[in-house]
Parts: C-alpha cells; structure tokens; sequence
C-alpha cells in the first residue's frame, strides 16, 4: 500500500484526530515530520502524543522524536516558525524520510502540517511535499476538512487543486471538531455531490468511523 497523506484545507480542522484514527485502525507506522506550536509543557495535548498514543507508545517528551523530527515552539506555518529559531526546514531531507519510511513501513501515515498550501520554507509547500512523496513511493491522499460555514468552498477549491497536480484523495473526511452551524452530514451530502468518486465520510464531534475499507 503506498503511504497514507492526511493533508487539509485549513488549520485546527482535525488531521491529527483523523490520523490517530486511522491509526488506531490501520496499525500503521504513523509520522508527523513538521510541526509547530511544540512545547514540553503542553506535550501531552500535541499532534505527536496523540499519534504515539494511537500506536501504542510511551507518551513521554522524549519519545517525540519518534513521531515528529522538525519541532518548533511557534504556533506559525512551518517556514516562520523555522526562521524565529533560527533554522531551516531542509526539504529533500523531509521527503526522504517520508520515502525512507514508507519502504520500511506497510502501512505508512504521514500526517501534513496545516492546510494544502501551507509553506514549508521559501520554496516549498505541503502540496511540493506530497507531489515530491508521490513520484517515489506513491501516495494514498485523505483531505480532511471541516463543518464551519465556508467549508464547502474550501473544500472543493482545495479538492480542484489535488486532482489538477495528480493527487486525487481517496476520501474527503469532514471532521465535526465543533458543532456547526448545519448538520456535517448535510455539508457531506453537498460536497458529494460535487467530489465525483472521491467518497466522503463524516466524523462526527466526538465520534469515530470506519476508513479501512478505502485502503
């Protein structure tokens, strides 16, 4: 199976929930090269302790290293919050682990960092990541979106993108993080309508479902 690339159309939708659900269900190796907002305080709430939970690991601070190798204390895009520290993301060596991993590893996750577009240094976004992924190992994409007002849009504009550049998702999940101000089922239903086969789940707040199936 090529790796699993839980990517967005935005920020604080729900990747990382999505991820470790995945996770919990797959029993894959699960990444998460870049993030930001990293802090030892708050480690037990961050992306990486929910990824080593979900695969069963020791959530300690020491452990992050294991999920997540580019951690920075910013809660910014990837590229500014490399510059506050000082540093830079070094992106043949970020695609080459993902590579790396994903030969060692069957099934892979690599959760993104924000949405599609984000930037990842002054070259590079999460979508030249995934394109770079994908011409060596392949890549099985999932968009995660929300249920906020104006997600259909973010949606499908985001969804136009990945088909234009050969990274069709296998799903769109729509992530129910908070109520909103219409059912997720019905967001779902409209942007089925208009995601032609890409087949779309819902999540509800608080609640799991079963992705298996579309891998």
């Amino acid at each position: 199976m090529p790796p699993i690339f839980v990517t967005s159309s935005g920020t604080e939708i729900g990747k990382t929930y999505v991820s470790a659900m995945l996770t919990r269900e797959l029993k894959p190796r699960a990444i998460k090269p870049l993030v930001s907002g990293f802090d030892e305080e708050t480690f037990a709430e961050s992306d990486p302790a929910a990824l080593l939970a979900a695969m069963g690991e020791e959530v300690r601070f020491e452990n992050a290293e294991f999920v997540s190798r580019w951690r920075f204390r910013a809660a910014l895009s990837p590229d500014m919050a490399a510059r506050r520290e000082g540093r830079e993301i070094n992106f043949r060596e970020l695609v080459d682990e993902c590579v790396e991993a994903a030969r060692k590893h069957d099934p892979l996750i690599i959760e993104g960092v924000g949405g599609l577009m984000v930037p990842l240094d002054a070259r590079y976004t999460v979508l030249d990541w995934m394109k770079a992924v994908a011409a060596e190992v392949g890549l099985a994409p999932v968009l995660v979106v929300g249920a906020y007002l104006g997600t259909i849009s973010h949606t499908l504009t985001t969804l136009a993108v990945m088909r234009a550049e050969g990274l069709t998702p296998r799903a769109i999940v729509v992530s129910e993080r908070e109520p909103g101000p219409v059912p997720a089922e019905e967001t779902a239903e409209t942007i089925a309508r208009f995601s032609g086969n890409v087949p779309v789940r819902v999540v509800p707040h608080g609640g799991a479902v079963s992705l298996g199936d579309l891998f």
